[in-house]
This record gives structure tokens, sequence and C-alpha cells, in this order.
């Protein structure tokens, strides 16, 4: 298959944008994480900061989101009309090349689509604790408050704006790999050759 997308979700700390970086090396195709956010700011006219503060999350809006648009939308309509933007620059993404997009929903803002592979990365929470603090540099506390916040804020995201997909973890999602099994080459040598044997990869 000359053109296929892959995708990343991960639990915070699984190390999993490390590996999906690793495997778009090794498969010589796009990396598309901030690329979003990037692209979503532009098409919107906003910062980039603005878009990242609300990347992934269902939150309040600030000041300056509030006041954003001329139309007076409530604020949630604002982070809905920031994901609705990021569906469309997704799949604008995965209509042109080959790529692994990380997380927001990927897997199912493109479940239409035939040339995909939708990646689960997670690990016990003791690891991904040992990666904050010895990967992240994070003290305990703030480690242990990082994961259930960022965990906590990635389903209420998946649960408010693609619910059909939010009611279990296999929903849309073909591979699930526990990473602390494993180094992170290893992750992604693995669900490299997965990639290529599911999707017909010339190697």
């Amino acid at each position: 298959m000359s053109h296929y997308v892959i995708t990343i979700s991960r639990q915070f700390a699984s190390m999993g944008r490390t590996i999906a970086k690793e495997m778009s090396k090794r498969l010589n195709i796009n990396f598309m994480d901030r690329d979003i956010v990037a692209e979503t700011a532009k098409r919107m006219g906003l910062s980039i900061q603005s878009v990242s503060d609300h990347d992934e999350t269902v939150r309040k809006g600030n000041f300056f989101m509030r006041h954003a648009y001329l139309f007076h939308m409530d604020v949630y309509d604002i982070n809905r009309e920031i994901y609705e933007v990021q569906k469309s620059v997704i799949r604008d993404f995965a209509s042109k090349n080959s790529c692994i997009i990380v997380g927001r929903c990927a897997d199912a803002v493109l479940a239409d689509m035939d040339n995909v592979l939708n990646i689960y990365v997670y690990a016990p929470f003791e690891k991904r604790f040992d990666n904050c603090v010895n990967q992240l540099m994070m003290d305990p506390k703030t480690a242990r408050d990082t994961i259930r916040r960022v965990d906590k804020a990635r389903e209420d995201y998946r649960r408010t704006y693609e619910p059909e997909a939010a009611d279990s973890e296999l929903t849309h999602r073909h591979i699930l790999i526990d990473s602390s099994k494993f180094t992170i080459p290893d992750c992604a040598d693995i669900l490299c050759m997965c990639a290529q044997r599911a999707l017909k990869i010339d190697s």
C-alpha cells in the first residue's frame, strides 16, 4: 500500500509519543503531533499557545478565548470549534501522505478510512510514575498528580467529543501494547512489523 496512516493513542508517560517518533523514523513517514496544533491555530486565527492550552482537554476558556470570536460563542462552543477544526486538519493530513498521528482521537476521526492502523500504548501506573520521575524529571508528588490529571483529561476529552468510542478501550483500536514489557526501540520494531504486515507496506 503506497499511502497509509498509523494513529497512536497513549496513556500519559507510557512513552507512546516517543515510540511514535521512533516508528516514523523507521518507516520514513511524517510524525504529526504539534503540527496539528499549529495548523489548527492558523485556520482559526488564534495563537498556537491558545490552541495548545485546550489540546486534548475539556476545560473552561480564559478571557482571551471567550472573546476570540465575534459570534459570542460560549466557552464550550469554543472548545468544540477547536476540536472540529482539529478533525479537519487530521483528515487533511491523512488524505495526503503516509504519516503517524498522535492522540486527539485520531483513531475515531479516521474510522471510515481503510488504510489506517490504530495503536494504543499503555503501561502500569508504577512504570509510568517511574518514567515521570526518571525520564521527565518530575518530583514524586507532581508525577502522581500529573498522571491522574492527564489520564482523566484525556478520558473526558474522548467521552465528550467521540462518545461512541469511549465505551471501551478496544473501540477503533487494532493493537494494544504494554510498553513496560519492552524497550522503546523494541516497541517501535514490534509495531513497525505489525504495521508492515497489516497495511502491506513495502519494506
